[in-house]
């Protein structure tokens, strides 16, 4: 059995922010601004240059930001505004201001009524894309439910994150059971995205749901995982070899105090202990992804480590692991993580998403899954 050993050091944590982000944040401001500018740059330079540019610009930066009323009343502001200039500088007698105003308050009104457009449009495009997205949503939950909070007293916590939020759907997957053998896990990234991925992804799920409960052993289990896909590529009439899933499999024992592991090719597995150690479970030999066994023979020998008391266990897929920072550094979650203890699996993951969206400026290129199983420490025998 292998033991435990102590994390390395904690390192500080560096967040970067997303231009992209901030302009978004500060966009709302920017229609106002375009008024004032203006109103500024009207007073304030020669008499042949005037602030309608920034005038008809605001209508159009309100239209895909606010309704659709705020949005005509930046154009009728907007309006006023270049009117009334044009006014002060009609009683001043500033007849080349007045002659070059002119055809500025009709741009402006068209302006506007081009932004009122396109904020129909994009209202209409956003409740389209809002329908779409309860679909998938509807879609994921079917294909991967998220597991119980609570299985054979360990406690479970699953997040899964994709890199746009207008797709939920991908080609990550996570399962946890309690079956015979004790609790069974499974964490897994199929090749490729889209609908054919969620077909394998609703393969590997449905193999393993009932390979956990009937096999005796781990290698048992991806055995059966394995006949699935290659059933599955058979039936689809899907000749591409290159179709795999990356997958680990988990078994703890009824009594929870260790976690036997088989890796098909997956990013290792982390031990968070109480105390702030991170230990990261590589195994001795890696087996193949599932779909490549045709490829070469693998090994199915599983690994053994002690899973104490108030320990956690968190499995997750290369979203992770290959999420990058601006310079392109590769986000790596053993040393984010050492020396620090969470109160619930929950939160780990609910800290792990916001670290990664800080880490990587919320641009992140692949999707994300986590799985994380506590075990808590047992409470204090009673005596008589």
């Amino acid at each position: 059995m292998k033991k435990k050993a102590a994390g390395p050091s904690a390192k500080a944590v560096e967040s970067s922010s997303s231009p992209v982000s901030y302009l978004w944040r500060v966009s709302p401001l920017l229609p106002a601004a375009l008024l004032l500018v203006g109103s500024v740059f009207q007073f304030f330079t020669p008499l042949n240059l005037n602030g309608s540019p920034f005038f008809v610009a605001s209508p159009l930066i309100a239209a895909p930001i606010f309704s659709l009323r705020r949005t005509v009343a930046f154009g009728g502001t907007a309006f006023a505004f270049a009117a009334t200039l044009r006014f002060m500088a009609e009683s001043r007698g500033e007849d080349l201001v007045v002659r070059s105003m002119g055809p500025q308050l009709t741009t402006i009104a068209f302006a506007t009524a081009i932004a009122a457009l396109v904020n129909i449009m994009v209202r209409l495009s956003s409740e389209r894309l809002t329908s779409a997205h309860e679909v998938a949503e509807a879609a994921q939950r079917a294909v991967l439910p998220t597991p119980s909070k609570s299985v054979d007293g360990l406690r479970v916590a699953a997040r899964y994150q994709a890199a746009q939020r207008e797709a939920l759907i991908g080609g990550d997957l996570y399962g946890a059971r309690s079956t015979p053998h004790g609790v069974r896990l499974v964490m897994g990234d199929v090749r490729g995205k889209g609908m054919a991925a969620i077909e394998t992804v609703s393969v590997v799920l449905g193999a393993f749901r009932e390979g956990s409960e009937q096999e005796q052993t781990l290698s048992g289990v991806a055995r059966r995982l394995e006949e699935a896909l290659v059933r599955d590529r058979t039936d689809r009439d899907n000749t591409d070899e290159e179709t795999f899933v990356t997958c680990v499999l988990v078994e703890i024992p009824t009594g929870h105090q260790v976690v036997r592991l088989l890796n098909c090719g997956h990013p290792a597995p982390l031990l968070l202990g109480g105390d702030g150690s991170v230990t990261p479970l590589v195994p001795s030999t890696f087996r193949l992804p599932l779909g490549l066994l045709e490829l070469a023979p693998s090994p199915g020998r599983h690994d053994t480590w002690e899973f104490p008391a108030d320990s956690t266990l968190l499995l997750y897929t290369d979203g992770l692991s290959e999420a990058r920072d601006a310079t392109g550094t590769f986000y790596d979650p053993a040393p984010r993580l050492t020396g620090r203890t969470f109160p619930t699996p929950a939160r780990l993951l609910s800290t792990l998403v916001d670290d990664v969206q800080d880490f990587s400026g919320g641009l992140t290129e692949d999707d994300m899954a986590l799985l994380a199983v506590h075990r808590p420490t047992p409470p204090p025998a009673t005596r008589l």
